[in-house]
């Protein structure tokens, strides 16, 4: 089994102790890729040197919806070089999130900015959205650039829809094996294969058992095996299938 990680945040401090400790694990388990995502325009950087100095991950520049309200416009001219790197296969993530009420004109400042440097540099876009479908929906339908995916997607099937017709992928994350994710299972069950991600959201987003603790790469193999349940094809297939789908969708080279 080889597993490409979709989104995660490695450049966490809760890393920082046991990096390499994690890396193990992870390649003990299969897991050959990770994108990173970024929060901010110093993350960004972090990134693009974690990927140049180690070929199992790839890069992202952006802003993160909840870091709006600490960026600066300045900030979006030192992104838009940075998106020129080879490093970079993607902007992100960026979107919206009123979940704790936060500035909605800002960030949807921020994520239109952003839109701009993924179409002008052609990248892929990692799109964050929580309690917030309608805005981001509105925004995506008014842009050229339908070319990405929705991460740790908690919408509705309808949604998932109309994103799949617009020509994203969607990213789902440990909250597929959780008790009371039927939503989830339903929309595992409508997305195509074929346009389905995995992903960790690490260090958050652990799936059962490990529900609540940090999470890593290697548990991707638990969200492999519940869509495999879904699918009702095996767990080999389901990693395989969404390693060429991130390899597709981030310009990376299949084996």
């Amino acid at each position: 089994m080889r597993i490409f990680d979709s989104h995660a945040h490695y450049d966490d401090s809760r890393y920082s102790e046991d990096f390499q400790t994690v890396m193990d694990k992870n390649k003990a388990a299969g897991v050959e890729k990770i994108m990173l995502a970024a929060t901010d325009l110093d993350s960004s950087k972090h990134l693009i040197e974690m990927a140049k100095s180690n070929s199992l991950f790839l890069a992202s520049v952006g802003i993160h919806p909840e870091n709006a309200k600490y960026a600066k416009k300045e900030d979006l001219l030192e992104i838009e070089a940075l998106a020129k790197d080879p490093a970079v296969r993607a902007i992100g993530e960026i979107g919206l999130d009123y979940h704790y009420g936060s500035d909605k004109e800002e960030q949807k400042f921020y994520f239109e900015k952003l839109l701009d440097i993924a179409e002008k540099a052609e990248k892929p876009v990692i799109i964050h959205s929580r309690d917030a479908t309608e805005d981001v929906m509105n925004i995506l339908r008014s842009r050229k650039i339908h070319n990405g995916v929705v991460h740790c997607f908690s919408g509705s099937k309808e949604t998932a829809a109309e994103l799949l017709k617009m020509g994203y992928y969607i990213g789902f994350t440990g909250v597929v094996t959780f008790k009371n994710a039927s939503r989830a299972v339903e929309n595992v069950a409508a997305v195509p294969i074929e346009r389905l991600l995995i992903e960790t959201d690490c260090p958050y987003m652990a799936p059962e058992p490990h529900r609540g603790e940090r999470n890593d790469s290697s548990y991707l193999t638990y969200i492999a095996e519940k869509i495999s349940e879904i699918k009702n094809i095996s767990p080999e297939e389901v990693a395989e299938i969404t390693y060429n789908n991130a390899c597709r969708l981030f310009g990376e080279r299949g084996k």
